[in-house]
């Protein structure tokens, strides 16, 4: 990344743009990126946010155990993002599916995400995007676990949409999702060593299959500098 800035109000850095590009867009789509930094506290209540504040004040009714359930409730550009706690994962899924004012009925996504720099020390994040077509809102949950421990309770009992989604975010990122079957690779070859969308996996430089070919490191392919 080229350019290190302080983050507002913190005085971490966070990086901008990509593939040296500097000061303008580029056409590989990551002209203007920006890593900021993880948010680690809750939003204050009231969310401000009618949505956010309904679905939280019906989840609490609903499930006693909320507050040792969550780690913390992040409310931002009008999206409710529920951090849940490993042990509790399933709980919460079958109180945001079944109670009438939530009735979260689709799981339309699970996505992995390695933060290797994580403060608490769990780098692997795996990510819940809930759909209510009852009450026609959207949240997401996200539970975090360490790369020694990379177990999280699988919610296919909850959302039988989550089978596929669950292999693939085992596939590109190694978290394993405990209590179901057919736990295998659906997008790399099942002898394929690591997990391609980790931080840490080099990059480029990868022999292909056909016409002796080999793909440079992404540095060498592009640069605007």
């Amino acid at each position: 990344m080229s350019g290190i800035v302080a983050a507002p109000g913190t005085g971490e850095p966070r990086r901008h743009d990509a593939f040296g590009a500097s000061g303008s867009g580029d056409t590989s789509g990551f002209g203007g990126l920006a890593e900021h930094p993880p948010v680690l506290h809750s939003t204050p209540r009231p969310f401000g946010d009618t949505n956010a504040d309904t679905v939280y004040d019906t989840l609490e009714r609903s499930f006693p155990q909320l507050a040792d359930a969550l780690e913390r409730v992040v409310v931002d550009r009008g999206e409710l993002t529920l951090h849940v706690r490993r042990d509790y994962l399933l709980a919460v899924a079958q109180s945001l599916r079944d109670d009438p004012g939530l009735r979260f009925e689709l799981l339309s996504g699970v996505s992995g995400v390695d933060y290797p720099d994580d403060p608490t020390g769990r780098r692997l994040h795996a990510v819940y995007h809930l759909l209510s077509m009852t009450w026609r809102r959207r949240i997401r949950v996200e539970v975090a676990v360490a790369d020694a421990d990379p177990v999280v309770p699988s919610v296919m009992g909850v959302w039988p949409t989550a089978d596929w989604h669950e292999r693939e975010t085992f596939d590109f990122f190694g978290i394993v999702f405990s209590g179901r079957d057919g736990l295998t690779r659906i997008m790399m070859p099942d002898d394929w060593v690591g997990h391609p969308q980790r931080k840490d996996y080099p990059l480029g430089g990868v022999p292909v299959d056909y016409k002796g070919a080999q793909v440079p490191a992404p540095d060498a392919r592009r640069s605007y500098s």
